[in-house]
């Protein structure tokens, strides 16, 4: 294998020998904010899948490493997903109900396993094309609605309230009922976190704003005794590394079904957040070696424990807008899952929770891009609707099928491009000549029927 095909199978080589020392401590600062969102919510993950929650921490690390190694994107953050783990929690309860924790965690790293080997089946059919179906109109919609989903999912940790999660438009109706129940000291914690990361950028600009605040925010709850005034923490952590875990073979006939969506969730997760999250000059992404990635990403971490993985479109989203440059970031939040199980875990527990979702809501506001919006209108009054048909998929149906939505509408897009395209007609303009050339005018029209 020559050097340059090499480097085409492990994107690694590609990007780190022309790596600048000017970037790392953006892709270092990028890195240890993404693992402060990373861990609590794929601890939450596990839960919601019915596992322990050293799981989530398992599939923070290993999967991350492996994708940062093969991955094509940049900034893409892989570890689980809702709709995973809500897949995969579907699966144990099918398979095996009540089961206990040694049980549960030897089914799932079969269900990873399985859905790795259909993401490499994916990867040598080539299928990564099913990618390129989704329009950039549409991904500024897209983006747009997962920041207003980001944003409104943390606000209730902002207000130290709680009730049961549903759609969109039931969460915030269910905040404005809780408004009352507003914890005030809680509410205070993060105002002042926003006003204090919003002072520190504006003043301070190379000062690491976000992990300033998170080391407050510890520091705080430890000397004030937040806690016992009703403000909520991280909570506790799981100590300990992942021993290797053998799949259970005997299952892939009953798992081949579950593992087929969740494949296929994982995939379209990945590449839309990867396509959503990519920069201006930055390599273009190659589908067909994202699925080779994933697909890697989820056999390996199954051999840990892990569950099924896919790129994240909130911690992708808080890693590219703290700063990440390139995989290190993405490698600096594995290191910090790995410490977190060593050493990190009662400390990283102790961060009140309004002060990780003030620091999420930061920046996931940025997400949201009316100036974008109003170029799309300015150029092309029907994108501009494509773009909004987006927003509204994510917004009112949620990410996954927000995914699928944008797929449809950018299908309809290019039918209709292909359809009804505009023709450029060349003529020769009457009247007299200049400089001795015949001039030539163009017009658009449209193609007339064809009898």
């Amino acid at each position: 294998m020559s050097n340059n095909q090499r480097s085409r199978a492990i994107p690694l080589l590609e990007w780190l020998p022309g790596y600048q020392s000017s970037w790392l401590r953006y892709d270092l600062i990028a890195g240890l904010i993404t693992a402060a969102v990373v861990i609590p919510k794929a601890m939450a993950y596990a839960t919601i899948a019915g596992l322990p929650v050293q799981v989530g921490l398992y599939t923070a690390l290993v999967p991350m490493v492996i994708y940062a190694v093969l991955g094509t994107s940049r900034v893409l953050s892989v570890s689980t997903t809702t709709t995973i783990a809500i897949l995969t929690g579907a699966e144990l309860s099918l398979i095996a109900p009540g089961g206990d924790p040694a049980t549960l965690i030897r089914i799932t790293a079969t269900l990873a396993l399985l859905v790795g080997a259909m993401l490499l089946v994916a990867w040598v059919l080539r299928l990564g094309f099913v990618a390129n179906f989704i329009s950039e109109p549409v991904l500024v919609g897209f983006k747009a609605g997962i920041g207003l989903v980001i944003v409104l999912d943390q606000v209730p940790k902002l207000l130290g309230v709680h009730f049961a999660k549903g759609s969109f438009l039931h969460n915030l109706l269910a905040i404005a009922q809780a408004v009352p129940e507003t914890q005030i000291p809680t509410l205070i914690i993060g105002v002042a976190t926003i006003v204090l990361l919003v002072a520190l950028e504006h003043f301070v600009p190379k000062v690491p704003a976000p992990l300033v605040v998170m080391a407050l925010g510890i520091a705080a709850m430890s000397l004030f005794g937040l806690e016992a005034r009703g403000v909520e923490s991280v909570g506790l952590i799981p100590q300990g590394l992942p021993s290797l875990i053998k799949p259970d073979l005997s299952l892939l006939a009953q798992l081949w079904p579950g593992a087929a969506g969740i494949a296929l969730m994982s995939f379209t997760e990945t590449i839309a957040a990867a396509r959503a999250f990519s920069a201006v000059g930055e390599p273009l992404l190659r589908p067909n070696q994202e699925l080779l990635a994933t697909g890697l990403a989820n056999a390996g971490g199954a051999l840990f424990g892990a569950m099924p993985s896919g790129g994240g479109t909130s911690q992708t989203a808080m890693n590219r807008l703290s700063g990440g440059r390139t995989q290190i970031s993405t490698l600096v939040t594995a290191v910090v899952s790995l410490l977190t199980m060593l050493l990190l875990a009662p400390l990283i527990g102790l961060m009140p929770q309004a002060t990780l979702a003030a620091v999420v809501i930061y920046y996931s506001v940025g997400l949201i891009d009316p100036a974008a919006f109003r170029h799309i209108l300015h150029i092309r009054r029907t994108e501009f609707f494509w773009a909004l048909a987006a927003l509204a998929g994510v917004v009112l149906l949620g990410t996954l099928k927000g995914i699928l939505v944008a797929i449809v509408v950018s299908l309809v897009a290019l039918a209709y491009q292909a359809a009804d395209p505009p023709v450029r007609v060349l003529g020769r303009k009457r009247g007299p000549t200049c400089s001795g050339h015949n001039r030539r005018s163009s017009r658009t029209m449209r193609p007339s029927p064809v009898s």
